[in-house]
């Protein structure tokens, strides 16, 4: 399921990312990449803010679409 329709406060595995090779990059930058566990914290018009091993991230609604979890 899209991480905009996840359930909240719950620990979520990242199974899937459909971003371009740049967006990819940038995300696992940032922590986001296959098989992490992520966290729903709050969501907004679609926008999501969730929690990605010791810190918080907003995220697009475009780009939470794309994330995929289980």
């Amino acid at each position: 399921m899209p991480i905009v329709v996840a359930p909240e406060n719950t620990v979520l595995k990242i199974i899937k990312i459909l971003v371009d090779e740049k967006t990819k990059r940038h995300l696992e930058n940032l922590g986001i990449l296959v098989n992490a566990s992520i966290t729903v914290l709050a969501r907004n018009d679609g926008n999501v803010i969730v929690k990605i091993k010791d810190g918080r991230l907003a995220l697009n609604k475009d780009t939470a679409l794309k994330i995929f979890v289980a």
